[in-house]
């Protein structure tokens, strides 16, 4: 069994001295061509194409110099110069506003004012303090509200005015509880 093992050993060689193939050149490549096949004259002279004819019949494609159109085209026509531009002329936009009763207009009138006065109040507690950068959102929103209500009072729109009044009287009330 020794002997086996010591002849398998001896038989396989070094390790270091086995020989290995040798790597291709793939630089060379570039300069290696393809060897054609080699014809033979009787294959010449028997009258048969080495060659067979491999055009394809293809159409041209169209030309893209032609535009071809399912409609005739449309005729230019110049522009005339627009007459000297006179000052516009703006008519006021009717606002639609639900009819509102006496008591209605009212009621909508001491809510209105009383809502603005809390807001006022409110942001009479912001004056001279340095405000944070969500307060200053808040006191910019509160102000826009209550310009919208004062706004709706000119133009008799009480709805609005109270809806706008009271969205910056919540805001003002938010704004002054975050003093505190």
């Amino acid at each position: 069994m020794a002997i086996l093992c010591f002849s398998v050993f001896a038989l396989t060689g070094c390790a270091t001295r086995q020989v290995k193939a040798k790597p291709f050149p793939w630089n060379a490549s570039a300069n290696m061509r393809p060897l054609a096949p080699e014809v033979q004259e009787s294959q010449l002279n028997d009258g048969s194409d080495v060659i067979p004819d491999l055009q394809p019949d293809l159409t041209p494609p169209p030309s893209t110099l032609v535009i071809a159109r399912s409609v005739p085209p449309r005729p230019r026509v110049v522009a005339a110069a627009p007459p000297p531009a006179e000052a516009p002329v703006r008519t006021d936009v009717p606002q639609l506003a639900p009819q509102l009763s006496a008591a209605e207009t009212s009621a909508a009138q001491q809510q209105t004012s009383q809502s603005l006065g809390i807001a006022e109040k409110n942001m009479g507690v912001s004056e001279g303090k340095t405000l944070n950068a969500a307060q200053q959102d808040l006191a910019s929103k509160v102000r826009s509200f209550m310009a919208e209500a004062q706004e709706a009072v000119r133009t008799a729109d009480w709805i609005r005015a109270r809806n706008a009044a009271k969205k910056a009287e919540v805001l003002s009330q938010e704004l002054a509880g975050s003093f505190q």
